[in-house]
């Protein structure tokens, strides 16, 4: 049963007693009288209804917007007296369970039920609450009435600055102040009619029929039309997302790209959900403008150039349609022109998410490289080295790790046994140069900052005679971090200290390198999963070893990821001082498209060693 279904008022049942203990209701306690409530009194001017767990009767409203599928059935209403408080939203949603409710949008009525507080994801998600009425019952006096007017969305109504600074606490019982933080204005709105006009799309339509535009058109824009997310004081406080509420058959969802527009008007209730935050539930769509957003392509490496890419595969397994590989297969040759290396992230083994002791890969790089010589690539060779069952993190089963293909006619290997998954491997002075103690080697595998986590994995190159170190990573994800939108500000990012550590971990051994030899060609490279701005980032570039190529970057073409409508920054390349000049390029061919291969853009930096 989802937590939406156990809400509503709480009655002496197991149900409700489970419901209560998850954190997902009010309890309730004495009735309001009906007479003396308007939805205005039961938001309140905080995120919490004064009024929660309390029965209240005849609450007046007009029928807004009806949700009549899945789960969380119900409808809106909002009043057509509003108060003259900015901060008490005039509307609210009653909830009917699975049931479609027995109403029309612009029916006059009165509600009768439980104020309840729901929590998306479960109280411990850490998430804004959204104010509901529930095991409702009503009447209708009249229909056909006229909507209250939206509340237009822009750039004078939406505060640049986005919450309220608890100091990592709740901000549920702060007074909502909506000119001054955008959050607040959000939340004074919760349920109201709202609207956005020619609204830039600045995250794709993804599968589930959602996207996400901006209220502030020129706020921090990237070069191809997305909202740029690079710094944590600003989240990009115009970032809206959008349902639809009407029938697909009837208006279909656009698909969209980044840098699209919905042209016109997009209207409806402002909802709230754990998959993107403050949500637009359109009752009326604007247009689709395609503006023709094309995939990009690289240059080709001159012969006395090195390329290495970074491609996060995304749970790649020979379980995973051709249609996949074959797409990757053509993004490396024809947008990414064959890189000489490409450190990839996320190969699943040889039967995916199976959960067995298979560890082996063999079979899943095979099958990639097949396709890529099918799109007429080079033939790769590939190494890497199987994690241990069920220890590196990932989808359950998958034992995703991370791999180098190289392609021999332009670059050796240098294999050094020795290398498995627990042994870690070290740097070796021989004359005056570096070298590995095995190659490819995985960097001190048994260090706790690796735990449920990918360990690095070195490899030492040869190009046209020099040796090449390069360093493949994909380090721990941002699950548990509270969100951008949490009821918790600022949010907390618990997963950074584990990633600060893996960082510092890498950084020791680039360092273990150049102390062999100062000049070695180090190339470090992969899904990070943090910003070019954060602890992370500034741990692994400690002393100047590395350079983060991404911060060399115009500003508006810092990203390579598009997460809830903000283009951001988690794979990264670096490089050592030995590397002079390097031709650095984001390829833009995942993040910004509905139709994508990998939710990653791969990058590729082409060095002369």
């Amino acid at each position: 049963m989802s937590p939406r279904a156990l809400r509503g008022p709480v009655a002496v049942t197991a149900v409700a007693a489970s419901a209560l203990a998850a954190g997902l209701l009010v309890a309730p306690s004495s009735s309001a009288a009906a007479a003396e409530i308007r939805i205005h009194d039961i938001q309140g001017s905080t995120r919490i209804s004064p009024l929660a767990g309390k029965q209240v009767t005849d609450v007046p409203g007009t029928v807004t917007a009806i949700r009549a599928f899945g789960s969380s059935r119900g409808f809106w209403i909002q009043d057509a007296k509003p108060d003259r408080d900015p901060a008490t939203s005039e509307a609210v949603f009653v909830f009917t369970g699975s049931t479609t409710p027995s109403v029309t949008v612009g029916d006059s009525v009165l509600v009768s039920g439980t104020v309840s507080e729901y929590y998306p994801g479960g109280a411990d998600a850490g998430l804004q609450s959204l104010t509901e009425i529930s095991k409702a019952t009503w009447t209708v006096q009249s229909s056909g009435n006229a909507l209250p007017a939206t509340f237009r969305l822009n750039p004078s109504t939406v505060p640049d600055r986005y919450a309220p600074d608890a100091g990592g606490g709740s901000i549920e019982g702060l007074t909502l102040h909506p000119r001054s933080y955008a959050l607040d204005r959000y939340e004074s709105l919760e349920g109201m009619r709202v609207s956005v006009t020619d609204a830039p799309v600045v995250g794709a339509t993804t599968p589930y029929k959602e996207l996400w535009v901006t209220a502030e058109p020129r706020h921090k824009r990237t070069a191809r039309g997305g909202a740029l997310y690079d710094t944590y004081r600003d989240p990009n406080a115009g970032r809206v997302k959008v349902v639809s509420l009407l029938p697909y058959a009837q208006r279909p969802f656009p698909v969209a790209d980044v840098g699209d527009e919905l042209t016109g008007t997009t209207e409806g209730p402002l909802d709230y959900d754990n998959f993107g935050g403050y949500t637009l539930a359109a009752t009326a769509l604007g247009d689709l403008a395609d503006h023709g957003l094309e995939r990009e392509r690289t240059r080709k490496q001159r012969s006395d150039e090195l390329s290495i890419a970074t491609y996060n595969v995304e749970n790649l397994s020979p379980k995973t349609a051709q249609s996949k590989f074959d797409r990757l297969a053509s993004g490396l040759v024809n947008n990414l022109a064959s890189p000489d290396i490409v450190a990839l992230e996320e190969v699943q083994d040889d039967n995916g998410a199976t959960n067995d002791a298979v560890v082996s890969a063999g079979a899943t790089l095979k099958k990639l490289t097949d396709a890529i010589a099918a799109a007429g690539g080079p033939s790769y060779a590939w190494r890497q080295i199987d994690p241990v069952d069920d220890q590196d993190g990932g989808q359950p089963g998958g034992n995703i790790r991370v791999a180098f293909l190289y392609n021999p006619e332009r670059v050796s290997f240098t294999d050094i046994p020795g290398g498995d998954s627990t042994t870690p491997v070290t740097v070796e002075a021989k004359g005056g140069k570096a070298g590995l103690s095995a190659s490819p080697g995985r960097i001190d595998p048994a260090n706790g900052v690796w735990k449920d986590s990918r360990k690095p994995l070195v490899g030492q190159f040869s190009f046209r005679g020099r040796p090449v170190f390069v360093v493949a990573n994909h380090f721990n994800s941002k699950g548990g971090d509270q969100s951008l939108d949490s009821r918790f500000q600022p949010p907390a990012r618990s997963s950074e200290t584990q990633r600060t550590g893996q960082a510092t971990a890498v950084n020791t051994f680039v360092k273990q390198l150049l102390a062999a030899d100062p000049k070695a060609a180090v190339v470090v490279a992969g899904d990070l999963n943090d910003y070019q701005f954060s602890p992370a980032l500034a741990d692994l570039t400690k002393g100047g070893v590395l350079t983060d190529l991404v911060t060399r970057e115009p500003r508006a073409k810092r990203y390579g990821y598009v997460y809830n409508g903000n283009s951001q920054v988690l794979d990264h390349i670096l490089t050592s001082r030995a590397l002079r000049r390097p031709d650095y390029d984001i390829v833009h061919i995942n993040a910004e498209f509905s139709d994508q291969s990998s939710d990653h853009d791969p990058q590729v930096v082409r060095v002369r060693p």
